[in-house]
């Protein structure tokens, strides 16, 4: 099979490699779609070893595990590929574990599929095992039913009566990171949720509620712009919550300018590394891969949670663009991100566009 290896310097090389066999907890998935993401070149360049980075995949299962009960061979499936690991979904094939694997519903393409097991992931574990904060299906006394199906009707829909007024700051909420953190935090009820984003703030605004208090806030304008804009926003109330899914470029700092001084503030970021807050800001790095570790039960629920939202709608992928050949796309791609050229969009490559790859 081709297989593409990502090297330090963004230097991707397609080679010929053997498909991979699953374990009894594993599927081999035929990689219809996969998708990238920054730390693609990141850990490329931080670690001295050439692999497929790889994580997100979406495609059709070819071989299941022995322990694998809910898939067959010829289901369309989406997975997110363990980190560190080879068989991931830079190849024609790859492996990934079950527990971290999904339908995709008939409604759903191979392309938006391949947006989310990373990065919808890295939303769910930095909003309610970071910050601790509402799940989506935990009550709210006289809230009514969760917000219908993504775009919000052209008419304002009754307001429930109540929801958690738990002010919650999104740094990036373009970013796909952001994008599904804002829709999970709408799913939980959270209010006011206050976006930061730049150039893409058309693609945030559709799922911002107004009537409750959301903002955007453009980060163009500078920092002193973006804390008092944040600041505005919160209206007196205290900042006790932020998610940082960009952790760089000044964004730690702007945050800790405007979170609450009282010990108890939280911060998730998405980049590991101590960041430039005060100290009486709690900061934890998010980590998704936690999911293949002892977050395991947390993976599986909300990866089929994922589906579900798919299926009904108010769950929605990442705008995609479609890289030209295949694998042979994946370093443009990867240097593109590097250059911080991708905005409200997730690159993402038809495997069977490889030059080489038998249709």
């Amino acid at each position: 099979m081709k297989e593409a290896i990502v090297s330090k310097g963004t230097k991707v090389e397609i080679v010929d490699s053997p498909i991979p066999e699953p374990n009894d907890d594993q599927v081999l998935i035929k990689v219809v779609v996969s998708g990238s993401n920054p730390k693609d070149w990141k850990l490329a360049e931080m670690r001295p070893v050439s692999m497929n980075q790889g994580d997100d995949i979406a495609g059709i299962v070819e071989k299941v595990g022995a322990n694998v009960y809910e898939f067959k061979p010829g289901d369309r499936v989406a997975a997110f590929h363990q980190m560190f690991t080879p068989h991931g979904s830079y190849a024609e094939y790859a492996i990934a574990w079950a527990h971290t694997t999904f339908p995709i519903p008939p409604e759903t393409s191979f392309e938006d599929a391949a947006t989310l097991p990373l990065a919808a992931m890295t939303a769910a574990v930095g909003l309610y095992q970071v910050l601790n904060l509402p799940q989506p299906w935990d009550p709210i006394p006289g809230a009514g039913p969760p917000p219908a199906a993504y775009p919000p009707p052209p008419v304002a829909p009754v307001l429930p009566e109540a929801h958690h007024d738990i002010p919650l700051v999104i740094y990036g909420a373009s970013s796909a990171v952001g994008f599904f953190t804002l829709q999970l935090a709408r799913r939980s009820h959270i209010h006011p949720i206050i976006c930061v984003a730049g150039r893409a703030i058309a693609h945030v605004e559709p799922l911002l509620d107004r009537a409750r208090g959301d903002a955007v806030v453009d980060y163009r304008a500078g920092d002193d712009s973006v804390v008092a804009g944040i600041e505005a926003a919160l209206g007196g109330r205290e900042l006790l919550h932020a998610f940082d899914a960009v952790s760089e470029s000044g964004s730690p700092q702007n945050l800790g300018r405007v979170l609450s001084t009282g010990g108890k503030a939280k911060v998730a970021f998405v980049l590991g590394g101590k960041k430039e807050v005060p100290g009486w800001v709690q900061q934890q790095t998010t980590h998704v891969g936690s999911v293949h570790s002892h977050a395991k039960d947390f993976g599986f629920v909300y990866y089929r949670y994922f589906a579900r939202g798919l299926k009904e709608g108010w769950f929605r992928a990442q705008n995609v663009e479609v890289r030209p050949g295949g694998l042979g796309g994946v370093q443009g791609a990867l240097e593109d991100l590097k250059a911080g050229r991708a905005s409200a969009v997730k690159y993402v490559f038809r495997i069977a566009e490889t030059e080489g790859v038998e249709s």
